[in-house]
């Protein structure tokens, strides 16, 4: 009895690119963090201003500018000195006197109050950078485990789905939000195991009998006396048996393609795709389509056997819907802006612009029924397109002026 292979441990295909570095400035991202500081100080600066206004208005009353000086003389020639009152020396009569006297107390309430004024802003702008760092610190103690929470986040995306955030503390809001991320994450733990050991099981299952009946198709088809008809047939019934292999594996690509790619070496995309044009290169005689195209040498981390198969379905792709004569294919690999680029151009039919995203779903095709080619079972650009994401990157497909598509791969170094 045939022993069920282990499925491959693969974590899910991450929203984001776990890789991707962090903005140059922090600061002037605007998370939560500093909105709270802001607001909290803010609201302390707000409150400062209208304190300190509050107060000045009421020393201002109390120190009414222009007011009668407090005493004044009335009889006699005064002679009188001060440091203070610079209008008041040597002797003066009375009127001068009592002018000067009011002159130098309205200066003294003036400077009086400019003096609490100034005082009162230097204290406030020293409470308001302690309220400002004392907000910051709050907010990023209140807000800690909202970062824990992203933290795990990234870990789940970039590495497995068995770490959790088993959040500490009291039970309030993060808590029931960091509880019910664990909850998520265990229901998306079952669905992907259960999904890896559905791909393990149907590799085996569904290879075996289509490998059964195309070893008996062969023996059959190879007996001499066999009559013509049943020749034909079995000609017929091995297309058929083939096209169901090349069904299931592409639907099992396809199902192992779409989790994050582990284990990554380099991989030399310019070689990628030679061999991928070697493996074209009869077929695309037969049909009379010649390959061009400079392809210089481009290392990516990733696996090279998916990373082949983007090229070789997109070549496969761009020899088979092509023109009757004259037709060419052009591939080309290079490394630009830290990245690696695949572009694989070709002659063919106009493809309206609309019809675009459809190329990429599976089992479609331009114009066409879905069973109803022989070109393919349908998943080469949905392959091509769910490897590309795996390693990070992504495809662009695009019309080509006078019929044909251009196909980019960008892929990160």
């Amino acid at each position: 009895m045939a022993t069920t292979p282990a499925p491959p441990a693969a974590p899910p295909k991450p929203t984001w690119d776990p890789r991707q570095p962090e903005s140059t400035f922090p600061w002037l991202r605007p998370t939560i963090r500093i909105r709270l500081t802001l607001l909290y100080g803010g609201m302390f600066l707000i409150a400062g201003i209208l304190l300190l206004s509050i107060i000045y208005l009421l020393a201002a009353q109390a120190l009414h500018v222009g007011s009668a000086p407090p005493f004044k003389i009335v009889d006699g020639n005064p002679k009188v000195t001060s440091a203070t009152c610079p209008g008041i020396v040597g002797e003066l009569s009375i009127d001068e006197f009592n002018a000067a006297m009011s002159a130098c107390v309205d200066h003294q309430r003036q400077r009086a109050l400019d003096d609490l004024l100034s005082r009162s802003l230097l204290t406030l702008l020293g409470l308001s950078v302690i309220a400002f760092a004392f907000g910051y610190a709050m907010a990023g103690r209140v807000l800690s485990p909202l970062g824990k929470i992203t933290r795990t986040a990234r870990r789940v995306a970039g590495t497995d789905l068995t770490r959790r955030i088993e959040l500490d503390g009291p039970d309030d809001e993060l808590k029931e939000l960091a509880d019910t991320f664990d909850d998520m994450l265990d229901r998306l733990e079952r669905a992907f195991t259960a999904q890896q050991r559905f791909v393990g099981n149907a590799s085996h299952e569904l290879r075996t009998p289509l490998a059964i009946n195309r070893t008996l198709l062969e023996v059959h088809l190879s007996d001499p006396g066999a009559p013509v008809e049943l020749q034909q047939l079995g000609k017929t019934l091995l297309a058929t048996n083939e096209r169901s292999e090349q069904l299931v594996e592409g639907l099992l690509l396809l199902a192992r393609s779409d989790n994050q790619i582990v284990e990554r070496k380099p991989v030399d995309l310019a070689e990628v795709a030679s061999h991928a044009v070697d493996q074209t290169r009869a077929e695309a005689d037969a049909k009379g389509v010649e390959i061009l195209g400079k392809r210089a040498s481009a290392m990516v981390q990733g696996n090279g056997v998916l990373l082949e198969r983007i090229a070789l379905n997109l070549v496969q792709n761009a020899v088979r819907y092509n023109i009757p004569e004259g037709g060419w294919v052009d591939v080309t690999t290079e490394a630009q802006h830290g990245q690696a680029v695949l572009v694989v151009s070709n002659t063919g039919p106009v493809v309206p612009a609309y019809e675009i995203d459809n190329l990429f779903e599976p089992f479609r095709r331009l114009r066409t029924e879905r069973t109803g080619s022989d070109k393919g079972v349908g998943l080469g650009l949905s392959i091509a397109r769910s490897v590309a994401r795996a390693h990070g990157g992504r495809i662009i497909a695009e019309p080509r002026e006078g019929g044909g598509l251009v196909m980019r791969v960008t892929l990160p170094i």
